[in-house]
């Protein structure tokens, strides 16, 4: 069987018409209709039912179009993986991250995993840390890491760092022996900007809306948005530890003291199949993870 019929059937099946599947594929609607009879006649049987206005699938055509997807995506598959090896992998590692973590401490492990295995193929993918876990059980990625316990079952959540959550607001120009501002003034003063981490946000709005403070609040949803907004003079927010301690170094933003509210911590979770699967790359990659943590 030639596989360009597989590919041509499923192009067909999308379009609904064998002239849509030649736009799609480039090739002359004569030929689509020639590869398709030659399919048929190697399965045994029709796979469209032909009409004026195009075709459809047939039950049989139904039952073997997720069959063909499958064998196209294995072939697929299959060339990737001789591509890489020919560009001398020979290893592979599977990465889901959060937005924060991928552009914080990603990099830095990165770098040092890959001089550590020249071999192995690094693929990253940056998501929500809500979407990690189910990357993770579905095999998509071999290694999560993200901000958050992920709810899937049949996984593992490492808790690697633990990471307080401060109040920061936008640096007024101060110097170091200026006393810090009041948190309460700052959050009078500036919109309280919430739910960019996915995680603590209820709790602590339920916390502050106990303490009769005239809120005003947006919903900024990325960390990285949120910082900038902060540094422009468009509000405060807490944020985690690790995410602005460049920024205040800098004196871009100011960190300011929550004496009387025991404020949340967060943690970075390594998410990982229970079952202890963990290919080798992914394996390394953990421990490297624990002892620049550790470090």
């Amino acid at each position: 069987m030639d596989t360009q019929w597989l590919r041509t059937f499923v192009a067909a099946a999308g379009a609904g018409s064998f002239r849509g599947a030649a736009e799609r594929l480039y090739l002359a609607p004569a030929t689509v209709t020639l590869q398709m009879r030659a399919l048929e006649a190697e399965v045994g049987t029709p796979l469209f039912v032909r009409g004026r206005r195009g075709v459809a699938l047939s039950p049989a055509g139904e039952r073997y179009l997720p069959v063909a997807r499958e064998a196209l995506s294995a072939l697929d598959r299959g060339r990737e993986d001789m591509t890489r090896w020919r560009a001398g992998y020979r290893d592979r590692l599977r990465l889901a991250a959060s937005p924060l973590l991928a552009r914080s401490r990603l990099p830095r492990l990165v770098r040092r995993f890959s001089a550590a295995h020249p071999a192995a193929e690094v693929e990253v993918r940056v998501v929500a840390s809500t979407e990690v876990g189910g990357l993770v059980a579905r095999r998509e990625v071999d290694l999560g890491l993200g901000r958050m316990v992920p709810v899937e079952e049949g996984l593992a959540a490492e808790p690697l760092h633990a990471d307080p959550v401060v109040l920061v607001a936008p640096f007024d120009g101060g110097d170091a022996d200026s006393p810090p501002p009041d948190w309460r003034e700052i959050l009078r003063r500036y919109t309280l900007l919430t739910h960019n981490h996915p995680i603590y946000w209820d709790d602590l709005l339920l916390l502050l809306g106990r303490l009769d403070l005239p809120l005003r609040t947006a919903v900024v949803t990325q960390v990285d948005v949120a910082k900038r907004f902060i540094e422009e003079g468009l509000g405060c927010s807490f944020l985690p530890a690790s995410a602005v301690w460049v920024e205040v170094a800098e004196s871009r933003l100011v960190e300011v003291p929550v004496p009387e509210i025991a404020l949340p911590t967060t943690a970075t979770y390594a998410v990982y199949r229970q079952a202890g699967d963990l290919p080798p790359a992914a394996a390394d990659f953990l421990r490297l993870l624990r002892t620049m943590l550790a470090e």
